[in-house]
């Protein structure tokens, strides 16, 4: 099988893809056919170890799996003998921002609290864009208590939280300002009610007020937000922040200010997946993607991600039968 393949953190210039054996499963284990995945900003936290606090779960000093990959849509081609939860031939999906491995033609997993079953109606490319940035959009929404017509402003709106955050927000009857750079149309067709861009004017001089800020690419800060914010409003980042000031202020303004800080830990994958599965099957999210490439673009796709330029979704279409 062909993977990508590093055995140190490193950045995109020394991955390669390597021929590798077929992996078998343990006894415990199913193996997967991967059909798609996507190349997100967790997985470059995965490739570089950057943040540090990463490779406390990555691996250290190296990588546990030299094989990078966090999301995927597959097929189970294998099942361990003493596995009962899926069964070969079985859709699947999910995924586990630690890594899975993902990043190649299969890979063998054991971690069965981080994939489901994918429902056939799916398409697995359009499923693998509705992975790692809603499951991050869902769990900024759901540390919120935002009620229908509440006013939310969503930095990032091309990118792949973001651009999830936006149709989720509006599932809710939330009213929701955007924030992007650049294709405004694209973002103004997931629902924002309003779209600024950030190329052309200063979102801080938008003349509005927010029960909830979410900055979906990590660009701002508190301080320079908090202006925005009604009282008792709420700010909310996908970075630490600097000096991992999202994660103190996140402790100390509950208790010291009405407008606060959360710091959204995303937990429950399984709820996620169900829930995007459910609005899928309805037709009610449609996921922005930026470009559909093959296994042997991975390098220049992860090049690409990293400038921060994405508009949703890269997708790596693994199987060219689908």
């Amino acid at each position: 099988m062909k993977a990508v393949y590093r055995t140190e953190y490193t950045d995109f210039s020394a991955i390669s893809i390597k021929e590798l054996p077929i992996p078998e499963p343990k006894s415990d284990e199913v193996q997967i056919k991967v059909l798609a995945c996507s190349v997100n900003r967790t997985d470059l936290a995965v490739l570089t170890g950057w943040p540090w606090i990463m490779r406390l779960f990555v691996g250290w000093p190296r990588p546990r799996n030299p094989i990078p990959g966090t999301d995927f849509t597959g097929k189970v081609t294998k099942v361990g003998n003493l596995v009962s939860d899926f069964e070969e031939g079985e859709m699947v999906w999910g995924m586990k921002d630690n890594g899975i491995g993902s990043h190649a033609e299969y890979f063998c997993t054991k971690a069965f609290n981080h994939i489901q079953k994918l429902p056939a109606d799916l398409d697995p490319i359009i499923a693998a864009a509705c992975i790692e940035g809603a499951h991050y959009a869902i769990n900024f929404i759901n540390k919120l208590d935002l009620q229908p017509e509440d006013r939310a402003l969503v930095i990032g709106g091309t990118g792949g939280i973001g651009s999830a955050a936006i149709q989720l927000l509006k599932a809710k009857r939330i009213h929701v300002t955007a924030v992007s750079l650049g294709q405004a149309d694209r973002v103004k067709a997931l629902g924002a009610d309003r779209v600024i861009d950030g190329s052309k004017e200063n979102f801080l001089e938008c003349g509005e007020q927010f029960h909830a800020i979410l900055d979906s690419v990590g660009k701002s800060r508190f301080t320079i937000c908090r202006p925005l914010l009604f009282p008792k409003g709420s700010y909310l980042s996908s970075e630490l922040g600097p000096n991992w000031e999202n994660i103190f202020l996140s402790l100390i303004t509950p208790i010291l200010s009405k407008k606060k800080v959360i710091f959204p830990i995303p937990q429950d994958l399984q709820g996620s997946l169900s829930l995007m599965s459910e609005l899928l099957l309805k037709k009610q999210f449609n996921p922005l993607i930026d470009r559909v490439i093959s296994l042997a673009e991975i390098q220049e796709a992860y090049s690409y991600v990293s400038q921060g330029k994405k508009i949703g979704n890269v997708i790596v279409k693994m199987d060219p039968e689908i």
